[in-house]
């Protein structure tokens, strides 16, 4: 008698017949899943790609009803930057490099002191992709730059859009957090969004002057360098505070919007 007409012989009530069923069935719900996973990744991937130019469009200000992700984003010219020198690498595909992958791998990232961590990321890539918006005679217009940094519970990914100026800011989105919903979580909130719009970068003197503080100021001078915290979410507040300041710092895009500010780096 074969193994097979064996276990079939077993009674439904039989331990051993039970134990070999399950296995079975783990066996087989594993290996769809499996094939599932790896037979739908393309489709995931260009899943993902479509959302990051969907959030790159939003926080740039440029959707534009009845126009599909990809017709609007042609108007989007992806750059690759050196943080530390502020210039373009060339021999590098804005469209395919990984700033996140690049973070965690020791030959393209560099590791950050205590001092300069104030966003909390541990490690950032060398290098970043900007994106870049021009006018038809090739003026810049806008200028978009990737973000991160450590809020209430997680890493909040986003993006920072700026004008021609490269110190006024044109918006600024998330698209990827754990905050809290209710609390934290408002830094999706359309109207906290809308208070970013115009704020300034940086004060007279170069550096880096807007925060994100409680009781902001709407008048006088410190009005147009002051976002007002969000009520009951002071972690998440201060995690955006510092992200701003640490990516348009010297650690981050700093020596490349003090070209554009400069007259170069477009």
């Amino acid at each position: 008698m074969s193994l097979l007409s064996q276990f079939l012989e077993l009674p439904n009530d039989s331990k051993t017949k039970t134990v070999i069923v399950a296995l079975a069935l783990c066996l087989v719900c594993s290996i769809a899943v499996s094939y599932a996973a790896v037979a739908l990744k393309p489709v995931q991937d260009v899943n993902k790609l479509l959302d990051k130019k969907r959030n790159i469009l939003q926080i740039g200000g440029l959707m534009q009803p009845g126009k599909s992700v990809e017709e609007l984003f042609q108007q989007v010219e992806a750059k690759v930057v050196d943080l530390q020198t502020g210039a373009y690498v060339e021999g590098i595909d804005p469209n395919t490099f990984d700033a996140r992958s690049a973070a965690v791998d020791p030959k393209q990232n560099l590791v950050l002191t205590k001092e300069q961590d104030i966003a909390s990321i541990k490690r950032r890539a060398k290098y970043a992709t900007v994106y870049l918006v021009k006018d038809p005679q090739g003026q810049l217009q806008k200028i978009i730059l990737p973000v991160s940094g450590y809020g209430l519970w997680s890493t909040m990914h986003g993006f920072l859009a700026l004008q021609a100026d490269a110190n006024t800011v044109l918006g600024l989105g998330f698209y990827e957090h754990a905050e809290t919903p209710g609390l934290g979580g408002e830094i999706d909130n359309p109207d906290w969004k809308a208070e970013w719009q115009g704020k300034q970068l940086f004060d007279a003197s170069g550096d880096v002057a807007l925060s994100v503080v409680k009781g902001a100021a709407t008048e006088g001078d410190k009005a147009a360098y002051q976002v007002d915290a969000i009520s009951g979410a002071t972690l998440t507040s201060n995690g955006v505070n510092n992200l701003v300041k640490f990516w348009m710092g010297a650690d981050g895009f700093g020596a490349y919007l003090q070209k554009i500010r400069d007259g170069g780096g477009v």
